[in-house]
């Protein structure tokens, strides 16, 4: 049984009114929340790299990460991590600058392919996984979670998008993220992204040597809760290093299952998906678009982190020390 069509039943509802069905609930977080659903749009043609790009081995013939990588990096890895992850975050930098309602996603991955390949870089997510990724960034806007194509959809006024850069250079991947404000945003999306930039500040102070990884979990969980807001339990941090994944797994959520412990030299992001409502979720058929069950909107922050003897290094921290994206400073 289809409900009843918006277009006859609310058309001059505003957000905070009551829902027309009867839920009880005010239309914002009722059926507007079912219309205004992000939809896929038209793809443009992948971008080409040059030959004289370095490429990951899965570039040309797909593929995803070998996992067998030594999950803690000697010093020449690490430096290059260094210079790799700091270039990355210029490029999310940029790409976020760029951010503006009537700027479509495709637009982004434009300019984010070109800043890696000015970088003399290759960009991670182009021909990554099964089936391989088309674009050169993930944006995921609104309910969105992760791993949103690039398209033809312009960003409106009110939405949150997440930008998801990660480059390959000098043989290794710098993987960084962040929520953006496209125009005037509502309170709530603002709280919301917010507080997930705080998640991932409170997971990397967890950071520290022969300690598990659950302390990452519980102290993202701890203030996602405190909030009341939900973190995504399907998506989680990964080793990083030569390979864009490796086997080092941080969930963002506390299980002490999650009892490896963390050693100096071991290289991972941290890269919490926190939600409005249900943490639970769905994919789209591309086989990459993951969004909220409920079509309430989420907000992701990343950084590549290296266990030291004292805590973490970011080590896709912008040469100003800057982080980007909301608060926008």
């Amino acid at each position: 049984m289809t409900a009843p069509s918006t277009a006859t039943h609310s058309p001059k509802l505003r957000p905070n009114d009551p829902c027309w069905c009867g839920s009880g609930r005010k239309y914002k977080r009722c059926h507007k929340v079912a219309t205004d659903r992000v939809q896929p749009s038209a793809l443009s043609p992948r971008r080409p790299v040059p030959d004289g790009i370095e490429r990951p081995h899965y570039a040309d013939r797909g593929g995803s990460s070998r996992r067998d990588e030594p999950p803690v990096k000697d010093a020449d890895t690490i430096a290059r991590m260094r210079r790799t992850g700091a270039a990355a975050a210029e490029i999310l930098r940029e790409a976020g600058d760029a951010v503006a309602p009537g700027v479509t996603t495709d637009d982004i991955d434009a300019l984010v392919h070109e800043a890696c390949l000015a970088r003399g870089g290759y960009p991670s997510p182009l021909g990554y996984g099964h089936p391989a990724f088309p674009k050169s960034v993930c944006t995921s806007v609104n309910e969105v979670i992760c791993h949103g194509i690039p398209d033809a959809r312009p960003l409106r006024d009110g939405d949150i998008v997440n930008l998801d850069v990660t480059l390959f250079r000098e043989g290794v991947h710098g993987d960084t993220n962040a929520t953006f404000l496209v125009g005037t945003v509502d309170p709530e999306s603002r709280r919301l992204v917010r507080t997930t930039r705080e998640c991932l500040e409170r997971g990397i102070d967890a950071v520290r040597p022969g300690r598990p990884l659950s302390d990452i979990g519980r102290a993202i969980e701890t203030h996602a809760q405190s909030a009341r807001l939900a973190v995504v339990r399907a998506f989680i941090g990964h080793g990083i290093g030569r390979e864009f994944h490796t086997d080092v797994e941080v969930l963002h959520y506390y299980d002490p299952r999650a009892s490896r412990v963390m050693e100096p030299g071991m290289t991972f992001t941290i890269e919490p998906m926190i939600a409005m409502g249900a943490w639970q979720h769905r994919v789209w058929e591309d086989g990459w678009t993951a969004v909220t069950i409920d079509g309430r909107r989420s907000a992701q922050f990343e950084h590549t982190v290296l266990v030291t003897d004292a805590g973490a290094e970011v080590l896709t921290v912008h040469p100003d020390g800057r982080w980007s994206g909301y608060p926008g400073d």
